[in-house]
């Protein structure tokens, strides 16, 4: 445990930022099997689930909470199974 103020602070610090990031990270989890597992959906609403996804990856690789190359290709796979998805309907 600490025992300067300062080290206390920290400690107060990087719980909450561990909590935030894991958050985080668990939405961005929900939202790729959430594209991935779409069967019945339409291209359009695909789009938009594609769309809030890459959006969350893009900010999640901007503030570090993931590796910057982790983010982009993420995007790359979710790109994959959309293009797919919607050349076979």
């Amino acid at each position: 445990m600490p025992h300067t103020r300062s080290a206390k602070k920290n400690l107060r610090k990087s719980e909450k930022r561990r909590a935030l990031n894991r958050a985080a990270l668990r939405d961005i989890t929900l939202l790729v099997k959430n594209v991935r597992n779409a069967t019945d959906t339409s291209a359009e609403d695909l789009q938009k689930q594609y769309n809030l996804a890459a959006s969350k990856i893009d900010k999640a690789g901007a503030k570090r909470t993931m590796h910057a190359n982790k983010a982009s290709r993420l995007k790359s796979q979710l790109s994959k199974v959309l293009n797919k998805k919607t050349a076979a309907k």
